[in-house]
């Protein structure tokens, strides 16, 4: 992924509407930079020959009055066929994993960046979790989880669970994390939770070799 310092990687995963955003901004504020691979999937969508293979595949129906990828058109036939999302996942996964990489080039070369933080809810699903040095479970109660997204995104449990189903179960998730962050509580609960987390002895900016998938 090219040159520059050794830099730490922090891979966020947790339940969709875990709130892995915030923690990735408190994260921020201590000086890392963050990628978030929802964005870039949103530039893959925008991409002019992704989209227009996309089309091919599920027609003009899923543009929007501009032209552009409607994402909830797109969503409702992906999310009901796992064959469907298999394709799109083919056509996006691509660009989002070199964004990813250049991405993480580019803040070695950054000495005003301390750390990243890769917040991507399908980090495990994807292999892109293999670029983490440390991986953060986000913990948030179902029931919070589904409030939030009903008043944020128009979810529904329904929708919610459609969706759940293209990820691991989150006890397989939770297993896999090296820390467990709390997102149940107040936004100075959770500053208090990450400063401890980043000021703890065993979060070395360098927890793996210089020849580990990472570097």
């Amino acid at each position: 992924m090219g040159h520059g310092k050794r830099i730490c990687v922090m891979g966020l995963i947790g339940g969709i509407g875990s709130g892995k955003s915030l923690v990735a901004s408190e994260l921020a504020r201590h000086g890392a930079k963050v990628i978030v691979a929802d964005e870039l999937g949103h530039q893959a969508l925008r991409q002019p020959a992704i989209r227009e293979r996309l089309i091919q595949r599920w027609g003009a129906g899923i543009c929007d009055e501009s032209g552009e990828i409607n994402r909830r058109s797109l969503a409702a036939i992906v999310f009901a066929d796992p064959t469907e999302l298999r394709a799109l996942e083919a056509e996006v996964f691509p660009f989002i994993e070199k964004g990813i990489d250049a991405k993480i080039t580019q803040a070695r070369q950054d000495p005003q960046i301390h750390f990243v933080v890769l917040d991507a809810a399908i980090l495990l699903e994807t292999g892109w979790g293999n670029r983490c040095d440390w991986i953060i479970f986000v913990h948030t109660p179902r029931r919070q989880r589904l409030e939030r997204l009903s008043r944020q995104r128009g979810w529904h449990e329904k929708e919610v669970f459609r969706r759940s189903q293209a990820q691991l179960p989150l006890t397989d998730k939770v297993t896999r994390a090296h820390f467990v962050i709390d997102n149940s509580g107040t936004p100075d609960e959770l500053a208090r939770q990450v400063e401890r987390l980043l000021a703890g002895p065993e979060m070395s900016p360098w927890p793996r070799s210089e020849t580990s998938a990472a570097s």
